[in-house]
């Protein structure tokens, strides 16, 4: 069996108060969070930073505390492990890459929970939502 492994996060973040995560749709139509596979010699951390920037433009910080895997079949004679950090935008200009991605929106938890397309990351984004409600005045 192949074994594949990406990385990548949830960045979020507060907007008038209210708490906000940034969702992409990819442009096979599924809601997810940006992530990607590692390249050689890449640590977890800088896979899941140089995959923000390039599906979405923007810089990201990542915190220490958080990190999830989830485990899946995406076909057959393939399991694919996917890492998750939670972070923040520390920078860049959103810009959408058009090869992978058709949306990239920072939504509301609720919004994002209506939108989310698997229900591994639904899952995922419930333990990460959770750890920024109980962590967040460390970094915001």
């Amino acid at each position: 069996m192949k074994k594949e492994k990406s990385c990548g996060a949830f960045l979020f973040r507060k907007n008038n108060g209210n708490n906000e995560v940034l969702i992409i749709r990819q442009v096979q139509g599924h809601w997810c969070f940006p992530k990607g596979h590692v390249e050689k010699h890449e640590s977890e951390t800088e896979t899941a930073l140089r995959e923000i920037y390039e599906e979405t433009g923007l810089n990201a910080e990542l915190f220490e505390g958080f990190r999830e895997m989830l485990s899946y079949s995406p076909k057959e004679n393939v399991m694919k492990d996917v890492v998750y950090f939670i972070g923040r935008v520390s920078g860049g200009k959103v810009r959408v890459q058009e090869e992978e991605l058709s949306e990239i929106h920072f939504v509301s938890f609720e919004k994002a929970r209506s939108l989310i397309t698997y229900p591994n990351d639904a899952q995922l984004f419930e333990k990460a939502a959770d750890w920024f409600m109980n962590h967040q005045e460390k970094w915001l």
